[in-house]
């Protein structure tokens, strides 16, 4: 009996803290470059590629990419808040883009690649308001970014899943032709 109830009350807890567990959506061009942005950073327990802010369901990359679904590449990011905070994701996903570019991200143009933060509660949107104030200041120059109310992600193809790991050579060739470093370099430092 002793056992049941404690595997009982283990179960009970895990389900607990997992359920403590938030998500956002942030896109920022590439979702491979994005992933890997966030899965550095201490209380992201997961990334995921997917589609988010169009009207198609479940749409592929094919969709996305070459047809007008209105979906943008985007990443869902799931986090321990007791670990990092909205506040610091947002931070972090400035610190990965080029808010000035409203045809896309580094080499990668057109609707899907569009930088946009999905905000689920108006905190969240606060706190992106908030921020974008500041960008503003600082660079005295008009942030293109979109905010878009999030309403549904459809993770994206098995392979664009953790591409950066998986096919790292490619990747860096691809980051690199992009000149992402170097643009957000510029932009940043």
């Amino acid at each position: 009996m002793k056992k049941v109830l404690i595997i009982i009350v283990f179960l009970f807890y895990s389900n607990l803290n997992a359920d403590e567990n938030k998500k956002a959506y942030f896109a920022g061009g590439c979702f491979w470059c994005m992933e890997e942005s966030f899965d550095q950073v201490k209380g992201v327990i997961s990334t995921v590629s997917g589609y988010s802010g169009g009207h198609l369901k479940n749409p592929t990359y094919q969709d996305v990419t070459y047809k007008d679904t209105g979906h943008v590449e985007a990443i869902e990011v799931v986090y321990d808040p007791k670990i990092v905070n909205y506040e610091k994701l947002l931070n972090i996903y400035w610190k990965n883009i080029d808010p000035f570019d409203s045809a896309g991200q580094f080499c990668d143009k057109g609707k899907s690649y569009r930088s946009v933060i999905f905000f689920q509660t108006q905190l969240e949107k606060e706190f992106i308001e908030k921020s974008f104030k500041k960008l503003e200041e600082i660079f005295n120059n008009k942030i293109v970014t979109l905010v878009w109310k999030f309403e549904k992600f459809y993770p994206a193809e098995d392979y664009h899943q953790d591409y950066y790991e998986k096919n790292f050579i490619r990747y860096l060739m691809y980051k690199k032709g992009c000149k992402r470093e170097e643009t957000l370099k510029k932009i940043w430092n």
